[in-house]
């Protein structure tokens, strides 16, 4: 790994606290590195607004994710019908309505401008952040702040068969790796510079495992992030204890998925002109215009695609009343109708061994008692209807 670089100082003239705000918002595909970036960036003292997500088994090390952003999202795609890994073209329309909305931009500006007050350089990272950039890239100017991004690349089928592995995912990889086209495409279209501002790069995993420092380097370079070019030697250390070469578990390829040809041959060239990206000389329109014919195309597979299979898709909305209406129509087993008297608790042969005479007046005694309980119940009716 190459050696960590010296801090380089602050320039004394510079008023530390006129540091310009800055939001780094990480985005990518879930399962492709952007909680390692995030928590790089973290340690070396960019601050992610509290409270965190909570680490666990499938990510031990921590999220570096901002609850509050998770839940957000969470809530806006359910309201649109969207899911986390969305392989519809349309659900970038259907997210775009929520983007569009001036509650919306009002409370992330809000937001943003509430954990300012900690620090003047924030990261913000959600596996959902890709549905939302214009929102937030609009949210972050409003408070003053230059919205800048990086993107994570891993393989796509890594990415698949992480899912996979630690999410239980059953819809398949053909569903996973479209997910990934679809996430990828549009991410990459949303984070182009324009004449508002906005930096970008992209990041591969594999080469933030391999030596991270000259990859974050690089990164805060070309963004301008003073935190992670000023950090001092102890913050650099800390990173050095978090990275865990070993973090890349799966390694899996793209042709181990099985994948439909034409959404092979997509997913594959997507990946190649993405990763030509992780050089900012690259980024350039011709660059743009491959991509832009990229999108297209995965546009036009998923529609024709949509199309060819719409009898399974009425077939499975048909399967899925059906089971609705089993449901509702089952009645429940119905239990045992109570015996009339106590003589029909006595099994039939051992009544058949008692005497006529004696069977005949245990019912005449029973059916006495039945009476007077009848009785005693009709004369009590009244009284309890008045109470």
């Amino acid at each position: 790994m190459t050696q960590a670089p010296t801090s380089r100082p602050i320039d004394p003239t510079e008023d530390e606290g006129a540091t310009p705000r800055k939001v780094l918002f990480v985005a990518g595909a879930g399962r492709s590195g952007t909680s390692t970036l995030a928590g790089i960036v973290s340690i070396l003292g960019m601050h992610v607004p509290q409270p965190e997500v909570v680490a666990d088994e499938s990510n031990p090390k921590g999220f570096g994710e901002p609850k509050w952003c998770v839940e957000q999202h969470d809530r806006w795609l359910a309201e649109v019908n969207v899911q986390v890994s969305d392989a519809r073209p349309s659900a970038w329309l259907d997210t775009g309505r929520v983007e569009a909305r001036e509650p919306a931009r009002i409370k992330v500006a809000d937001w943003l401008e509430s954990h300012f007050a900690v620090a003047p350089e924030l990261v913000v990272k959600d596996p959902r952040l890709s549905w939302f950039l214009g929102l937030w890239r609009v949210g972050a100017l409003r408070v003053g702040a230059d919205p800048v991004f990086a993107t994570m690349l891993r393989p796509p089928a890594e990415v698949v068969g992480s899912k996979q592995k630690y999410y239980a995912n059953k819809l398949g990889s053909a569903h996973l790796a479209a997910g990934w086209v679809n996430m990828l495409l549009h991410t990459e279209r949303a984070t182009r510079s324009d004449e508002q501002g906005g930096g970008r790069t992209f990041v591969r995993y594999a080469d933030l495992l391999t030596d991270w420092v000259r990859t974050t380097t690089d990164m805060a370079e070309h963004l301008d992030l003073r935190a992670v070019l000023h950090a001092d030697s102890e913050n650099i250390r800390a990173v050095h204890r978090f990275v865990d070469p070993n973090l890349r578990r799966v390694t899996v390829t793209l042709a181990d998925l099985g994948l439909p040809k034409r959404l092979h041959e997509l997913t594959q060239e997507t990946w190649d002109q993405l990763n030509l990206l992780t050089d900012p000389a690259e980024d350039t329109p011709a660059a743009h215009a491959v991509l832009d014919q990229l999108r297209e195309a995965y546009t036009d597979l998923y529609e024709e695609s949509e199309a060819i299979a719409r009898s399974t898709a009425v077939a499975a909305r048909g399967d899925e009343a059906r089971k609705v209406r089993a449901r509702q129509a089952a009645v429940v087993e119905p239990a045992p109708a109570a015996p009339h008297s106590l003589v029909d608790l006595v099994p039939h042969d051992v009544r058949a061994k008692i005497p006529a005479g004696v069977r005949r007046g245990v019912r005449k005694a029973l059916g006495r008692e039945r009476d007077a309980q009848d009785r005693g119940r009709d004369a009590q009716g009244p009284q309890r209807e008045g109470q």
